[in-house]
């Protein structure tokens, strides 16, 4: 018959970790990691502009989805994502976000087919800087002197000009092109800008700039080669307003999901292990965006998924130690509360460890081998596993102590020690003797109990009767049970 062989365990069974015992260490490595998470903030703030690295998400920017198509054909094409970052970052650009996007489309044949594209998400507005907006208008009226340009203002991706002479488009293209812009060329309006203004004698030219989704397209396009056609189908700007509404409420979630899990906690268990799961899930918060304001990795939307991930992650490893601890408070009420919760953690140490590293290792390959916006998500939820499993052991099980001596122990509603056993009211030693005896002895003798208060024998001596039946036995003093195959003596008292 073969014979189980137990699991291996990574922690050994009966396993007896002091964790309670050091809680003013924990508590001040706690204290010191949120000083230095949220200190970071203030320098990223001084040094880079902004606490934190935000997408445009939070800062606005515009979106851009490329389609690619094979040349000269409308079937669409498969472009990886590695090789279309890969040719943005080699043209110079940075701080963009490029993920995947399909839709379906119809070819010239009629049937239906999926087209693979790209999302780009790029924190610029336009396709000209605030800088070269302004060399620009600069430039132009010194070099072109015989247009008697009087001013040149800029509104987005497009230029207004003033001038004295009609501007030329193609000596305008040629310009621009200098300076890394591509120009739209005139259409219907061309009549209107080369006309002369009456009554100023002014003429008022527009020249607008292909935005941000042309320069992206032309690099691409360049770069993939001439067997795929690169194509924009749609642009979409995400305004500086709509961004610090994304974040706001990217905050606010973080706290209704404190607010649910506390008011959960409080109703599943007891209210005194609420308080402790939320101090341990704001303490990880703030450690996760700590170490993300000290690498200056993005945070986008994404990250804030991940952020509730590790909040879900560490509330339900707390929860399972509080249920532990709930356990072993009606099964060992012997030991004061301290010592059962530190039980309770060498119990499911086991059990939080592997459960941690599994996840942690997941996370790390993402981490590793992933790209955009996985790799995002995944950082975070590397850092969330670690401080998740630190604030369940060393920050939730110490405040619900905390809040057990100072509220539930002290005030009597809870005790550490065990209640003193009470005599009941019909024990034997408190009724009082017969005052006769029978004349036979029973098969059993009778017991007298020397268990009896004083107040018991101050009673009984108003009667000799009882005061032979309730005296103590002198030390020494043989025991009045009977021997095996002994006669009992007959006993009796003569009344007064």
């Amino acid at each position: 018959m073969a014979t189980h062989k137990p699991f291996r365990e990574i922690v050994p069974p009966n396993s007896n970790f002091e964790f309670i015992g050091r809680i003013k260490t924990w508590a001040i490595i706690s204290t010191l990691l949120i000083s230095a998470s949220i200190g970071m903030l203030f320098v990223n703030k001084s040094m880079r502009g902004d606490y934190l690295n935000w997408t445009i998400d939070f800062k606005g920017g515009t979106e851009i989805i490329l389609g690619f198509k094979k040349a000269g054909t409308d079937k669409p094409a498969t472009v990886s994502s590695g090789d279309v970052r890969n040719a943005l970052e080699n043209a110079g650009y940075d701080g963009f976000v490029v993920s995947d996007f399909a839709w379906q489309v119809e070819l010239d044949d009629g049937t239906e087919t999926t087209a693979s594209g790209m999302l780009v998400r790029t924190p610029d507005f336009g396709a000209v800087p605030v800088e070269t907006q302004e060399a620009i208008s600069l430039a132009m009226p010194t070099g072109f002197p015989d247009l008697g340009i009087i001013k040149a203002t800029w509104s987005g991706d497009r230029i207004f000009v003033r001038s004295t002479a009609a501007l030329d488009w193609e000596q305008m293209r040629i310009f621009l092109e200098q300076k890394g812009l591509i120009l739209k060329p005139w259409g219907d309006e061309k009549t209107r800008f080369t006309s002369v203004e009456e009554g100023t004698g002014e003429f008022n030219a527009q020249l607008s700039i292909k935005g941000i989704d042309e320069q992206y397209r032309k690099v691409l396009a360049a770069d993939l080669g001439e067997g795929i056609t690169v194509e924009v189908i749609n642009v979409y700007g995400v305004g500086a307003k709509a961004g610090d509404q994304l974040r706001n409420d990217g905050i606010k979630s973080l706290f209704y999901a404190m607010a649910l899990i506390m008011l959960y906690l409080a109703f599943r268990f007891d209210i005194r292990y609420a308080p402790g799961a939320v101090i341990a899930l704001l303490h990880d918060a703030i450690l996760v965006v700590g170490v993300f304001a000290l690498t200056w990795k993005e945070v986008s939307l994404t990250s804030v998924a991940a952020l509730l991930t590790v909040i879900g992650y560490s509330v339900n490893d707390s929860v399972v130690i509080f249920d532990r601890i709930r356990e072993n408070v009606g099964r060992l009420k012997d030991k004061k509360f301290g010592r059962i919760i530190n039980i309770s953690l060498n119990e499911t140490m086991s059990r939080t460890l592997l459960t941690s590293i599994t996840l942690f290792v997941v996370t790390m390959m993402m981490n590793i081998f992933g790209t955009g916006l996985v790799a995002n998500f995944a950082f975070a939820m590397n850092i969330g596993v670690v401080v998740g499993v630190y604030s369940s052991i060393f920050i939730a099980a110490p405040v619900a102590l905390g809040l057990h001596n100072r509220y539930f122990a002290a005030g009597g509603k809870k005790s550490d020690k065990p209640a003193p056993t009470k005599r009941p009211s019909g024990s034997k030693s408190t009724k009082k003797p017969a005052t006769k005896m029978p004349k036979e002895a029973p098969e059993e003798p009778m017991e007298v109990s020397d268990d009896i208060s004083d107040d018991d024998n101050t009673e009984a001596s108003e009667s000799p009767v009882k005061k032979k039946a309730t005296k103590r036995k002198a030390p020494g003093h043989k025991s009045g049970r009977k021997k095996p195959g002994q006669k009992s003596k007959k006993t009796g008292a003569k009344k007064k």
